[in-house]
C-alpha cells in the first residue's frame, strides 16, 4: 500500500456491507472501484450512495461541495481486470469458502505485488481463504459491521501465514478511517460472533425448558427480553434482536460456528430457531418471527418478576462472560480488545471482563458452578482461568 494513505480501494460486493464500506473509504479520502457480478447491484449501490450524501447535506451535516467530492471518488468497474492500481482489495461477497479462495487466486494475477487482499467475512477462516494465494502472507480478515458507516468496530484478522507488519498497517489505516480496529487470532466467529452466541442460546434454552415457570409464546419471548434489558442493562434483548438480525442469518452463523468448532455442544443451535426459520419466520423483514410485526402494534412490556428477571438476567451474563474467559485463556485476543470489541461492536453495556469484576470473580465461578452441576452439560463447564483466577483472588482489573 502507498505511505501516503491515498491509495485506490477496490471493493468487490455491492450489497449493504460493500456499499457501505466503499462509503467509509471514499469519505477518508480513497479513489474507490466497487464491482459486482451483477451489474444492476453496482448501479443500486451508487444510487444509494448518493441518496445518502443528499440526504446528509440535506441535515446540514455535510457541505454540498465535499459530497459532491466524496461521490465522485466512487465509480463503478466492469471487470476485477480494473483493480490493477489498487493498494487494497475488500470482498463483500457470499460466506462460501470456495467463492472466496477462487476470487483472491485470480485478483493475486491482477493487483500489485504490494497490495493487501481483504475478506469481510464474519467466521470463515482467513487461513483457508488465503491458502490458494502465492503470497498468503498479505491476506487478512476486516470484518466491519452493519452498518458499516455507523458502526466504529473494524476486527483485523491475521491468518496462519499473514505478515505481522501487515496486521500493523491495517490497524493504522482502520485508524485513520475514524474506525476502531480490535485484533483478533483466526478462530471462528472471532470476537464477536463468538462471545455472543451465549446470548442467542441460552435465551433460547431458557425459554425452551420454562424456566421458573416462563411462560410460552411471545409472552416467554417478552418476559426473557424484559429482564436482559431492565437488569442486564442491554439495548435489546435476545428475541428482539434476532427478529432484527433476521433468524436465518443469526441461525447460520451459530450453525457455522458450532460446525468450525467441531460439533462442540456449547455453540449447539437450537430446534426452536429452525422451526422459524422452516415457517419462513425470518423476524422484522418477515413480518413475524419471535414476534409478529404484521399489525404494527407495540409490545407491552410483561408484569415480570424482580427477582426472576435478575435469576434470567443472571444467567446469560455469567454464560457471555465464560465464553469471554475461555477466549482470553486461549489468547484469541486480548483482555482490552475483548472487551472494547462487544461495547462497540455490539453495544453491550460493559466489556465481558470489566462485568466479571464488578459482579465478583467467585460469584460468577459459584453461579457456573450451580448450573453445571444442576445440568451436568459441558455448556456450563467454568473456564479453568476463572477457577484459577477465584481461587488466588484476583482479578482481570486492577
Amino acid at each position: 500500500m502507498s505511505d501516503s494513505g491515498l491509495f485506490s480501494i477496490a471493493i468487490i460486493g455491492a450489497g449493504t456491507m460493500g456499499r457501505g464500506i466503499a462509503q467509509v473509504a471514499a469519505t477518508s479520502g480513497h479513489e474507490v472501484i466497487l464491482f459486482d457480478q451483477d451489474p444492476s447491484m453496482q448501479e443500486k449501490a451508487i444510487e444509494e450512495i448518493h441518496k445518502i450524501f443528499s440526504m446528509l447535506v440535506q441535515k446540514g451535516k455535510l457541505e454540498q461541495s465535499a459530497a459532491d467530492q466524496i461521490v465522485k471518488r466512487i465509480r463503478s468497474a466492469q471487470s476485477i481486470s480494473e483493480f490493477s492500481s489498487c493498494g487494497l482489495v475488500i470482498e463483500a461477497i457470499v460466506e462460501d469458502q470456495n467463492v472466496k479462495q477462487k476470487l483472491f487466486s485470480d485478483l493475486e494475477q491482477i493487483v500489485p505485488p504490494d497490495a493487501f487482499l481483504a475478506s469481510n467475512t464474519s467466521s470463515l477462516s482467513i487461513t483457508a481463504i488465503a491458502s490458494t494465494c502465492r503470497n498468503q502472507g498479505r491476506v487478512f480478515g476486516m470484518h466491519f459491521f452493519n452498518p458499516a458507516p455507523l458502526m466504529p468496530l473494524v476486527e483485523i484478522v491475521p491468518g496462519l501465514a499473514s505478515k505481522p507488519e501487515g496486521t500493523l498497517e491495517l490497524v493504522k489505516l482502520i485508524k485513520s478511517w475514524g474506525k476502531i480496529p480490535v485484533t483478533v487470532k483466526d478462530t471462528p466467529g472471532f470476537i464477536v460472533n463468538r462471545l455472543a452466541r451465549p446470548f442467542y442460546g441460552e435465551a433460547i434454552r431458557i425459554y425452551e425448558e420454562g424456566w421458573k415457570g416462563i411462560p410460552e409464546g411471545e409472552e416467554g419471548f417478552a418476559t426473557i427480553d424484559w429482564a436482559l434489558r431492565e437488569k442486564g442493562g442491554f439495548k435489546m434483548g435476545p428475541f428482539e434482536l434476532m427478529d432484527l438480525i433476521g433468524n436465518d442469518i443469526n441461525f447460520t452463523v451459530t450453525e457455522m460456528i458450532w460446525k468450525l468448532f467441531f460439533y462442540d455442544s456449547k455453540y449447539k443451535p437450537s430446534l426452536t430457531q429452525k422451526r422459524l426459520i422452516e415457517a419462513k419466520r425470518f423476524g422484522k423483514k418477515s413480518g413475524q418471527g419471535y414476534y409478529s410485526y404484521r399489525d404494527g402494534t407495540n409490545r407491552a412490556n410483561p408484569m415480570t418478576d424482580s427477582a426472576l428477571a435478575e435469576s434470567i438476567s443472571e444467567r446469560v451474563i455469567v454464560m457471555l462472560i465464560n465464553e469471554a474467559i475461555e477466549a482470553l485463556y486461549l489468547r484469541v485476543a486480548s483482555r482490552d480488545d475483548l472487551d472494547l470489541a462487544m461495547i462497540r461492536g455490539v453495544n453491550y453495556p460493559k466489556g465481558l471482563l470489566k462485568w466479571c469484576d464488578e459482579i465478583g470473580v467467585a460469584k460468577v465461578l459459584s453461579v457456573l458452578e450451580d448450573l453445571h452441576k444442576t445440568y451436568g452439560e459441558e455448556r456450563y463447564r467454568p473456564n479453568v482461568l476463572l477457577r484459577t483466577m477465584a481461587a488466588e483472588g484476583k482479578k482481570f482489573y486492577s
